[in-house]
């Protein structure tokens, strides 16, 4: 083997390994740079909250599907108790058909003619002739019958079939605003995980002092506060206004989840369903469809009991108390709470019954 040759067979082994070696390295750098290190208490909070909030997002895009499935269904059961009473009379008029069909057919041996000729009575058999025309006449009728009656069963069924079909797009809609949900929410426990046991058990126990100071915060049975806390708004309530905002105080404490509307659990448009319909006013549950649920107010003009919407497109709900405050569900891992009513960016209000 010559010299040349053997340097050229060095060079490429060379540069074999010299790319494996590179190819190696980037692996490495890769691997580093996507194991995040562990974030700090605030910075995992804050993800956290982020995170909750946009499940909470997805959450209300679900309730918004609410009345569109319920409608489409009722419409589908509607339709579908058409169809049973327009087979049953399509059946009706089969019957119809069979039996004069039959009974066409014991008399359609021999041609008109020749049962006249061999008819011992003429007279008779020409009466039974003009009955036998009649009949014949209500068979066409029949026959028409059915065709109408047949033709709406299937005008009936294709109406079924087109109302399915878009209930079930709309279920598949909120089934994936429902995946969504849980994903930020999987999200959001592996944050948490990646923090110190202390860190997490830090963060427990905020959680857990804030649901018992909520708690201590309920209204009593005759109206008056159970905390001595000073901070807590005076809510200058009346008549319905004043049950709703009564009825959304005593859950204070309760946890979020989503979909629910009590007695223990809510979410946020779940707890203005629950506390509106204590005073005899009744709310979709979903905080898009609230929005016209009620007379607009403006921020200035706001009233105890009135629900407050955030964000654009709205995707959260909240009573407003009065002096600044609000009452609320927040969003998935807290519980409902007194908050601060410009917390979050205001999109509009209204106010119920």
């Amino acid at each position: 083997m010559s010299i040349g040759r053997i340097n050229r067979t060095k060079g490429i082994a060379l540069a074999a390994i010299t790319s494996t070696a590179v190819a190696a390295g980037v692996i490495l750098i890769q691997g580093a740079a996507s194991a995040d290190p562990a974030p700090t208490l605030a910075e995992a909070k804050k993800q956290v909250a982020e995170l909750q909030h946009q499940a909470e997002v997805s959450g209300e895009s679900a309730n918004d599907l609410r009345g569109q499935i319920s409608a489409s269904a009722t419409r589908v059961k509607a339709l579908q108790a058409g169809i049973a009473k327009q087979q049953a009379q399509v059946d009706g008029v089969k019957r119809q058909i069979g039996s004069l069909a039959v009974a066409g057919y014991q008399t359609s041996g021999i041609s008109t003619t020749a049962q006249l000729l061999l008819s011992t009575n003429p007279d008779q058999f020409l009466s039974q002739a003009s009955t036998a025309q009649a009949f014949a006449g209500q068979q066409n009728s029949a026959l028409r019958r059915y065709q109408v009656a047949q033709g709406k069963l299937t005008d009936l069924q294709a109406s079924e079939q087109t109302e399915l079909a878009a209930l079930q797009t709309v279920q598949a809609k909120q089934d994936a605003f429902k995946k969504q949900l849980q994903t930020n929410l999987d999200a959001a426990e592996k944050v948490l995980d990646k923090l110190s046991a202390a860190d997490r058990k830090r963060i427990d126990e905020e959680n857990a002092k804030a649901v018992e100071k909520a708690r201590g915060e309920r209204p009593t049975r005759d109206g008056d506060r159970e905390s001595d806390d000073k901070d807590l708004p005076n809510v200058p309530a009346s008549g319905r206004a004043a049950t709703a905002v009564n009825a959304a105080l005593s859950q204070l404490g309760d946890p979020y989840v989503w979909g629910a509307d009590g007695p223990s659990s809510y979410d946020c448009s779940g707890l203005m369903m629950y506390a509106w319909g204590k005073a005899g006013v009744s709310l979709s549950h979903s905080s898009k469809a609230q929005t016209g649920e009620g007379r607009p107010v403006s921020k200035s003009d706001l009233m105890p009991g009135d629900l407050i919407f955030y964000y654009s497109p709205v995707s959260h709900v909240a009573m407003y108390l009065g002096n600044g405050r609000i009452v609320h569900a927040p969003r998935p891992g807290k519980s409902v709470e007194i908050a601060p009513m410009d917390e979050m960016p205001f999109n509009s209000a209204v106010r119920p019954g």
